[in-house]
């Protein structure tokens, strides 16, 4: 079965005066309906976990600085149940993951000064949407160098 969070390349395009990042477009594969965009920092070795949205399809980017994400599959009924999924965003390479339902989610600020994390969800936050767990909940590699 192939990964099902879905990475998608994206431009920078560069110039003298400051650089266009791209991030989504309504037509894009990933895209399902727009809920709202938020953005959020994380602090250079702090980590950030776990949540898991229960309906919430996530489109997540790193425009500035670099994040070590990983996502475990809460899907009880696929077969890559419990998998882990590391991945590290950034701008070198600069791509977007969408990330489906029902994955447990944590990341990791890796750059100095700002790791900025932008999410464009296709729904609204609903608190009672996002389950929670413990940062000691899964036994995952918080140093790993990818």
């Amino acid at each position: 079965m192939a990964n099902p969070i879905l990475k998608t390349d994206l431009k920078i395009i560069n110039a003298e005066e400051g650089s266009v990042f791209h991030f989504i477009k309504n037509t894009d594969v990933g895209f399902k309906n727009f809920g709202e965009v938020y953005f959020s920092n994380v602090e250079k070795d702090c980590i950030k976990a776990w949540k898991m949205h229960k309906e919430m399809t996530l489109n997540l980017v790193v425009p500035v600085g670099r994040v070590l994400f990983h996502f475990i599959d809460g899907r009880k009924d696929s077969e890559e149940f419990n998998k882990l999924h590391s991945v590290v965003l950034s701008q070198d390479p600069y791509f977007r993951l969408t990330v489906p339902p029902m994955f447990w989610f944590g990341f990791k600020g890796l750059a100095d000064g700002l790791n900025l994390i932008s999410n464009q969800a296709d729904l609204v936050h609903d608190p009672e949407e996002v389950d929670r767990k413990p940062i000691d909940a899964f036994d995952v590699n918080w140093n790993m160098n990818l």
